[in-house]
């Protein structure tokens, strides 16, 4: 597997009247493609400061941000980016909402609109298509969030903390969805997270960030079985073991 995301030396500060604050300092990983890699680190540690960047929704302060051999220099198709809340618009049905970021890009079709609906039909939601966010449950929503971010192909997925928003049950229910969706479609996943077993459970690989200016600490290849879902990693008897190890990285 080649990377389809590398950064290089990446830094971030940022900038007052008085003085510099150095958010980010010489960052460098990578993610190879059809990889689910999380990213943890300690709180305030910049971890969606670095989805932005690599959005390309900000500029970097110094170094590389490459995806797919291209260097990051403003918001691509190659990206598609889950935020914290589902942000499905309520005034608009369910494939309304899905279809809207292919009509602003003018690239709804019926070709996009066949894809679409077979994503909503293969992950149980074709049934809602004409229903309203309101009237799903906070789990749909959010699977009709990941399926609105695939509508457009992208080759990258960056998940900003997009569980944090449900309850326990819920969370363990959609980390399960979400997984088998990207895995079943072939897509690389950058996750943020600061919920240890949420990375566990979903990632092949763990990031492990410094506190501010963040830089790499460590980072862990899983080996967990890969037919293994996450809640049926959750059970696993190394689970537990890697949950000491990253907790005391974080402490």
């Amino acid at each position: 597997m080649d990377n389809l995301l590398e950064l290089q030396g990446v830094c971030l500060t940022y900038h007052t009247k008085n003085k510099e604050t150095p958010a980010i300092k010489d960052l460098t990983f990578s993610v190879k493609r059809g990889e689910f890699t999380a990213i943890i680190g300690p709180s305030g540690c910049g971890k969606t400061s670095i989805m932005t960047l690599i959005s390309g929704l900000m500029p970097a302060s110094g170094g590389k941000i490459i995806i797919d051999g291209e260097p990051v220099v403003k918001p691509s198709d190659k990206i598609g980016y889950m935020l914290q809340k589902d942000e499905l618009f309520p005034w608009l049905t369910i494939m309304k909402n899905v279809m809207l970021p292919l009509e602003i890009k003018k690239k709804s079709n019926d070709k996009a609109k066949e894809y679409v609906t077979t994503l909503l039909e293969k992950y149980g939601l074709k049934e809602f298509a004409d229903y309203y966010p309101n009237q799903l449950s906070g789990g749909m929503r959010q699977r009709a969030a990941l399926i609105r971010t695939l509508a457009a192909s992208p080759e990258l997925l960056l998940l900003d903390e997009p569980f944090s928003a449900l309850d326990y049950q819920t969370r363990l229910s959609v980390c399960n969805d979400v997984h088998k969706i990207i895995k079943t479609e072939g897509k690389t996943a950058l996750l943020v997270t600061h919920d240890i077993s949420e990375a566990l459970s979903l990632a092949d690989k763990i990031v492990v960030l410094t506190d501010r200016p963040s830089r790499v600490k460590n980072s862990y290849e899983l080996d967990f079985d890969k037919e293994l879902s996450p809640l049926k990693r959750r059970e696993n008897k190394e689970f537990s073991q890697w949950f000491e190890t990253l907790w005391r990285q974080l402490n």
